[in-house]
């Protein structure tokens, strides 16, 4: 056999084509002085790009297209300041387990280690963003550069999806050497648990006589086993806020997002069996230090680092969600019954914990909730709704905001960053221009990425922003007022919001009452371009 010719192609060709080969056809960044040779080939591998103007914006974009898509989200940036400003989504995304694939130039290969004064430069991209990503990799040759992409799109599809941080030397971008064709990343089967423990498990669950389920991320993809699985222990269903809307919320088994209620915890602790998965059981899903859960702990995750974290598996499954519970459903039904019969069903004790759950704060949450069922009745069933690290988002939204499993609903847990509601909105549009996006927030953190309503405004997606304008940042308003402290730095002047978004190129207006909420959504989900919906609050 005559063996071809390796074509010689620069760094910055054989990067789009490597992307190109793994099915990328749309990226999120800003053009930069370092990075033109990468986007002199985008057009003639038909990857198309998407400008947002601020590189943080583009991270949280490419956050919201691979939570709506599940495949990875790309971040171009040029070097230095670029990449920092993007690093702030880049710890969101691992902390929120999404595949993200953040693409920069890095110094020269033989760049001097003393400074040089050389354009963006610093230290080291590389150790900076291992600190927030699964790996960062720095290449050495344009030969290395297609299986590194590959490397990346392998932790994707078989291992905890995180995010990735790849960084090609500035002198390889436009340099020509061989490049052989860019490798792709294996397929694996979806991983499946050991068979004697389904068993032991299987076993477990059929004799318990107070089963309860908690779903989290993880869970997304296995929405169907998950509900036949509750309903076939009678099992009450609770989440995390990256499982809402696994098992539809209005299910009667369903106590939706309410690990932070202390009677849901207390009801946690009185299961003799809860089957948590694709969940870490932590702190920022319980909103304190994660309570001892009663009785067995069985975990599903595909991370088997999960199960002696936190709260250690009594029994461990890991492996796909879908494909774990896929094999236990059967097991379930063809396991010995146990003598006791199980106890009485469960379904109107969870409607009185429903009660209980928002007894204690609904002083506080009456007034988000009638504008939160005034969004719910304008919204189609497979709407997404994206959220920030707001009091109306996490108090309001999270327990309030029913979503059913073909919605989803978008929050930054964990890492807990601002600004993440309108670029992520804008991610998740351009990612699935037919289904309704909307974007939550508060008037503090939306001022985080408010000038990405120029990029929706540019592309002309319809786009509802919806903001709660309570006049600064008012959960750390509360937290000093309980210190007993005098607030300080937290009572910001509002400026005329609607009119910024206008001066963007959108629609802006305030809506006093829910019904004037609803008609405003109603205007906005078919009316070009961003309209920014102010709902003014007082100040708690």
């Amino acid at each position: 056999m005559i063996r071809q010719p390796i074509t010689p192609r620069t760094g910055g060709e054989a990067v789009v084509r490597a992307l190109a080969a793994h099915g990328v056809d749309l990226l999120f960044g800003i053009p930069g002085t370092h990075n033109l040779e990468i986007y002199a080939h985008l057009a003639q591998y038909g990857i198309q790009q998407l400008t947002p103007r601020h590189e943080q914006g583009a991270g949280y974009a490419a956050d919201g297209y691979a939570r709506v898509t599940g495949r990875p989200g790309v971040v171009l940036t040029t070097t230095g300041p670029a990449l920092l400003n993007a690093a702030a989504a880049v710890g969101q995304a691992y902390s929120d387990s999404v595949p993200l694939l953040v693409v920069s130039p890095g110094m020269p290969l033989r760049h001097p280690r003393q400074p040089t004064g050389l354009l963006h430069e610093m230290r080291s991209q590389t150790e900076a963003l291992r600190g927030v990503a699964a790996f960062s990799h720095r290449v050495s040759s344009v030969a290395e550069i297609g299986p590194a992409v590959a490397r990346a799109f392998t932790l994707f599809r078989t291992e905890r999806p995180r995010p990735v941080h790849l960084e090609i030397p500035l002198d390889l971008l436009g340099s020509a050497e061989a490049c052989p064709e860019p490798p792709s990343a294996p397929e694996r089967p979806p991983a499946q648990a050991a068979a004697d423990t389904l068993t032991r498990a299987a076993q477990a669950l059929r004799d318990a006589r107070r089963p309860a389920l908690i779903l989290g991320g993880g869970a997304r993809g296995a929405a169907d086993q998950c509900l036949a699985l509750a309903e076939l222990l009678d099992a009450p269903v609770v989440t995390t806020a990256n499982g809402k809307g696994v098992v539809a919320e209005a299910h009667p088994l369903s106590l939706g997002v309410a690990l932070h209620s202390p009677e849901v915890q207390r009801w946690l602790a009185d299961r003799d069996i809860v089957l948590a998965v694709g969940t870490e059981l932590a702190e920022s899903d319980f909103w304190c230090a994660p309570p001892e859960l009663g009785g067995t702990l069985i975990r599903v995750d595909l991370d088997p680092a999960q199960m002696y974290a936190g709260q250690p598996a009594d029994i461990a499954l890991v492996g796909d969600a879908a494909t774990v519970l896929g094999a236990l459903h059967p097991l379930l039904a063809k396991a010995e019954r146990p003598t006791p019969e199980r106890a009485a069903p469960e379904r109107p004790a969870v409607t009185a914990l429903r009660a209980a759950r928002d007894l204690p704060t609904r002083q506080r949450d009456a007034r988000w909730i009638p504008y939160l069922q005034a969004i719910r009745a304008e919204l189609a069933p497979d709407a997404v709704i994206t959220s920030d690290s707001a009091m109306c988002c996490y108090y309001g939204a999270l327990p309030h905001l029913p979503v059913p499993p073909e919605g989803r609903y978008l929050h930054p847990t964990g890492f807990g960053t601002l600004g993440f509601a309108l670029p992520a909105a804008i991610g998740a549009k351009a990612a699935c221009p037919d289904r309704q996006v909307v974007a939550l927030s508060g008037d503090g953190g939306f001022q985080f990425t408010a000038q990405e309503l120029a990029t929706a405004a540019q592309y002309g997606f319809p786009l509802p922003v919806v903001v709660f304008d309570n006049g600064g940042y008012g959960e750390i308003r509360d937290e000093m007022a309980a210190r007993g402290d005098e607030p300080v730095a937290v009572d910001l002047p509002s400026p005329d919001l609607p009119a910024l978004a206008r001066a963007y190129g959108g629609h802006g207006l305030r809506a006093d009452s829910p019904d004037a909420l609803a008609r405003a959504l109603r205007a906005a989900l078919v009316t070009p371009g961003p309209t920014l919906i102010v709902i003014p609050e007082e100040r708690s």
